[in-house]
């Protein structure tokens, strides 16, 4: 089928146009020169034939929320936005590559590699939740990368915004890495969707190919959507991909949505337990502060269990969170828009949103930094409980080092069902894990120290003495 010509480029007062990036179904990429401050730029012009007033109103409301997300450091920076002279709307944003979406076609990627890009891309998707917003078409191909190799999630929220009429609305999706229900028009999308692609798209950087993709045979849409409403996703045939990996995937990619985690942060900590049984260190989940966290050291006494950074925290209540409707999947290149029956279109997910997006919660704050003698050692002072309710106490932590990468470890002092570790480390990172081992890079002449503490039902125990280890220039 014969893509349509690209549309011509609007003039923009300040910008100079250089040539077309892409073309999509409801809108144009050019890429641009800002002339102050000099920078090229990527700027997203909607198509003439879509726009009109209702379309420009919900178009500045969609932009306003999406340069709010893009504070994000792991979601498209978007610069500004307005309308052009000629009427349609555009949006400028970072110009990034989209090499990750022709590499893993080409070229086998490192676990640890794809792993890294899960934990950074799961916590944009986790922060968009909580701010009421659907992505709807998360895939490889809208995974782009900045000049620094850092991996963005690109392509919020306008499509199904345009196109809405009053009796339709117009769904944009990429049936590989659609799930079931959203293919069956069950819904237009929820969290348990967006955990289904997310896993959907981890398993393609893996794999090479999609999960219901089968190479040498019929991979026609009707093929895809006949095979991922049957079953399960195909082996992902690589022998360095662990066991548990395949097995999170799997359960993320479930027929049935209760199957599958009830969050994409819930999803995001089993990839960081993968990172610590592969020896690799954690990479952080990036997830904003809950509105709460600003409160009186009082309330959170009450509130908070895990001194947060990046780890795997336990859930707030999800009563503080503000719900808002959205209407979002921005169509990009490649994505199939399909018409549906009307009817409202939220981010609540039918039986699982009384348990939905649940607030990030901080705990064992750090209050006081003490500086001791001429060194000025800093000193971490944490609030916790005053009872470890029998909790069990780890001890003996023993390190080793190889090259700037230390492991710790430690033997099992009696964890229960319910119990992890919480690890502490001395540049205030936390981390939560079943594993009794650790491991973290450091810079070379550095000491880098932990400390671990079980953690029960958000409840912690005494803290391990400190362990230290020293790594060679």
């Amino acid at each position: 089928m014969a893509r349509r010509l690209p549309s011509q480029p609007p003039v923009l007062p300040g910008f100079s146009h250089i040539h077309v990036l892409g073309s999509g179904g409801f809108a144009d990429v050019f890429l641009y020169e800002q002339n102050m401050p000099r920078r090229q730029v990527a700027v997203k012009v909607m198509l003439s034939e879509v726009v009109n007033d209702q379309v420009r109103q919900m178009f500045q409301a969609e932009a306003n929320l999406m340069a709010q997300l893009s504070s994000h450091p792991s979601i498209l920076t978007v610069y500004q936005a307005s309308v052009s002279a000629d009427g349609r709307p555009y949006i400028v944003m970072e110009l990034c590559s989209s090499s990750l979406s022709a590499r893993y076609r080409s070229e086998r990627l490192p676990v640890a590699e794809v792993l890294r890009i899960a934990v950074k891309i799961g916590s944009a998707i986790e922060t968009a939740h909580r701010a009421g917003v659907l992505h709807r078409d998360i895939k490889p191909s809208n995974i782009l990368m900045t000049a620094y190799g850092h991996p963005v999630l690109a392509d919020f929220g306008i499509a199904a915004t345009v196109a809405e009429t009053k009796d339709q609305e117009m769904v944009g999706m990429s049936i590989p890495w659609s799930a079931p229900e959203v293919l069956m028009d069950e819904t237009p999308g929820s969290i348990s969707s967006e955990v289904w692609s997310l896993a959907a798209t981890v398993y393609s950087l893996l794999a090479g190919r999609s999960p219901f993709e089968i190479p040498g045979d019929s991979n026609k849409s009707t093929d895809l959507i006949s095979r991922i409403n049957r079953g399960k996703p195909q082996p992902i045939g690589r022998a360095d991909v662990p066991s548990s990996l395949e097995k999170i995937l799997s359960t993320a990619m479930s027929r049935k949505p209760e199957n599958r985690p009830e969050t994409v942060l819930e999803l995001v900590r089993s990839f960081q337990s993968v990172e610590t049984e592969l020896g690799v260190p954690q990479t952080p989940i990036e997830v904003a502060m809950d509105e709460w966290a600003l409160a009186t050291v009082g309330d959170l006494e009450e509130k908070t269990r895990v001194r947060g950074v990046a780890g795997a925290l336990p859930p707030a209540n999800p009563r503080r969170r503000r719900r808002r409707r959205v209407d979002s999947a921005y169509s990009s290149i490649g994505t199939v828009v399909r018409e549906t029956g009307g009817g409202k279109n939220s981010v609540t997910s039918p039986a699982r949103r009384t348990r939905g997006m649940r607030a990030l919660t901080w705990g064992l704050v750090a209050i006081v930094v003490l500086a001791i003698g001429l060194g000025a050692t800093a000193t971490l002072v944490l609030i916790r409980g005053a009872n470890g309710g029998g909790i069990p106490v780890v001890t003996n932590i023993a390190a080793s080092i190889h090259g700037t990468a230390v492991r710790f470890s430690w033997g099992d002092p009696g964890l229960g069902d319910r119990d992890q570790y919480q690890i502490t480390t001395t540049d205030g990172g936390s981390s939560i894990q079943k594993s009794n081992q650790f491991a973290v890079d450091a810079a070379a002449g550095s000491q880098i120290c932990i400390t671990v503490t079980v953690n029960r039902d958000g409840k912690t125990g005494a803290p391990s003495s400190p362990k230290c280890a020293d790594v060679k220039k």
